[in-house]
């Protein structure tokens, strides 16, 4: 059963007081935290689950992508629905609450409405609420990972501000992804002090080739025992530098994952829950594959989807990211099986939930050593700065246009990241919006000279890692970003015959295979790449710029979407 009417009701509601050039105060008497919340139990088992926080513990902006593409089997399928098809098929109106929060549609105009979304004090107060109405014995609540990173706090206390909130929300487990970029000793050091686990079956030391984490733990909820399967992002040592995890190998593992199963299963599993970080479309493969598994908790791809999807006897949950939701999903089950369910995404509207007094000052303890370089002011835009889309963003625009200039480059590479806070047009860009799109810990700006045919190469190898008709052979993420450099994409032709019709921009003439240029990126995966942060060149093209304006961008053209 696929129950979408409260959802459905909230944004009937909010778009019922919501006039064309309606005011905010208007928007929000259709939003309510009881509306929000109001949801009808059922069964014995209620999960809460949150993915891909990316160190946001404050409420944001954040725009969902205008272009989300799949391919092969997934192609036209959720999640790779925007807009208006996205609308459509889920029966949102426009305009709603429900719109700004899960498409890309009028979002400049309803974010002026409806406000910020997220916040982990906002995120306490509904896990709270749920908890005390359900009862902590009927109660699973589950952390999808890339928690600790994607903000300035983040990558300066090296996830501590991250992980001393989530442990006040109390988490039952956790799995991850961009944790691990903090480097073996980190990650280790701050797993002892979460005081929950951190689950990941498909992490092995290159050694011994064994488990470096728990697989899977069990629990007792609703009279069920249930256990928790861990699933850590798959492709870490490829998408993220091998160097800062050397001793670690990951994949799928589809193989383990079928035995945990099977063990768990033996040793009196009435209920299966895979907490995974493979992203949506390989959990839907994966799904279709490996027999057992009651519930998969997805994320990595960032999707929001207000239903759940179901691939056999498997439900898939996709909670979105950067707070901005808490997945509900109430289980009936009873003889080793899910007889029923209900499900609901519960949008965080920022001006709606009451936060949560605990939570809002260990928030303000977090945030405090860095408060004021956080909100100081750079720049401003006249431009909605935004990340999300399956080739480009505006915000990795201004990136790309920041190497260019500052690194004195022709072409600018910048990786296509699902992470990163949006900026409204009008607003300042301060510190913080700059950190929210660049806090990595391994951020130098290189300059290089790479040849046409190199180029082709790179691109060549991320497209394919994006549409590879196989999900087992994609990576998640978007292609990565060009500045000063056009070319064409045909997302259905076999790898490395994807990309033609390279153009350098400045001058209008096609790319030459065997001409070097002048490159400017960052994000390298290469252990000791210089350069400046990040963070600075972004910083200095801004204050040099003032204003910031971002052209639309026409320098990618796409075939077979």
């Amino acid at each position: 059963m696929f129950s979408r009417r409260d959802f459905l009701q909230l944004a009937a509601a909010a778009a019922a007081v919501m006039p064309a050039g309606g005011t905010r105060a208007l928007a929000q008497q259709g939003l309510s935290e009881a509306e929000l919340l109001r949801f009808a139990p059922l069964g014995n088992i209620t999960l809460l689950h949150v993915a891909d926080i990316h160190g946001q513990l404050v409420p944001v902006h954040f725009r969902e992508p205008s272009l989300n593409i799949g391919v092969g089997e997934a192609r036209g399928l959720p999640p790779h629905i925007t807009g208006k098809d996205f609308l459509q098929r889920y029966g949102i109106p426009e305009k709603s609450a429900a719109a700004y929060a899960l498409t890309f549609e009028d979002f400049e105009a309803l974010a002026k409405s409806y406000g910020r979304i997220g916040g982990l004090d906002r995120a306490a107060t509904v896990i709270k609420l749920v908890r005390a109405e359900r009862g902590e014995g009927n109660v699973l609540f589950l952390d999808g990972g890339d928690t600790w990173q994607g903000s300035l706090g983040a990558n300066r206390s090296k996830g501590q501000d991250m992980v001393d909130c989530m442990r006040l929300l109390k988490p039952d487990a956790m799995t991850g992804h961009w944790e691990f970029t903090y480097g073996e000793a980190r990650v280790k050091e701050l797993i002892k002090g979460l005081g929950f686990p951190f689950l990941a079956l498909n992490v092995r030391d290159t050694e011994w080739n064994e488990p470096v984490f728990e697989p899977y733990k069990m629990f007792d909820k609703g009279g069920v025992k249930i256990a928790v399967l861990g699933q850590a992002f798959p492709y870490q040592p490829v998408a993220n530098p091998r160097w800062l995890i050397p001793n670690w190998s990951f994949g799928i593992r589809e193989d383990d994952v079928r035995a945990t199963v099977e063990k768990a299963r033996k040793a009196g599993a009435q209920l299966v829950v895979m907490l995974s970080h493979n992203g949506f479309d390989v959990d839907r493969k994966l799904a279709s594959r490996v027999s057992g598994i009651d519930v998969i908790l997805t994320s990595h791809t960032h999707d929001a989807l207000p239903e759940a999807v179901r691939v056999g006897k498997t439900l898939l949950i996709a909670s979105g990211s950067h707070g901005k939701f808490v997945s509900r999903l109430d289980l009936d089950a009873r003889d080793g099986e899910v007889k029923d369910f209900r499900y609901k995404l519960i949008p965080l509207f920022a001006d709606a939930i009451r936060p949560d007094a605990e939570m809002a000052a260990a928030i303000a303890k977090a945030r405090a050593p860095y408060a004021g370089e956080l909100r100081r002011e750079v720049g401003r835009t006249e431009s909605l700065l935004y990340r999300r889309g399956s080739f480009n963003g505006t915000f990795d625009d201004l990136i790309c246009a920041a190497l260019i200039k500052e690194r004195d480059a022709e072409i600018a590479l910048s990786p296509g990241f699902r992470w990163g806070a949006s900026v409204l047009p009008g607003a300042a860009i301060t510190i913080e919006d700059i950190h929210n799109a660049t806090a990595i810990t391994y951020p130098n700006a290189y300059r290089l000279t790479m040849s046409g045919e190199r180029l082709k190469e790179v691109l060549e190898d991320v497209a394919d890692n994006l549409f590879n008709p196989d999900p087992y052979y994609q990576q998640g993420g978007d292609m990565v970003r060009c500045g000063g450099l056009g070319y064409s994409v045909d997302v259905r032709k076999p790898a490395g015959q994807r990309i033609s019709g390279m153009t350098h921009l400045k001058t209008g003439k096609p790319i030459e295979p065997k001409k070097d240029y002048a490159v400017a990126g960052w994000a390298s995966v290469n252990e000791g790449t210089q350069g400046p942060p990040i963070w600075d060149v972004v910083e200095r093209y801004i204050a040099g710029e003032k204003v910031v304006r971002i052209a639309p961008n026409t320098s990618v053209k796409i075939a077979g979407v």
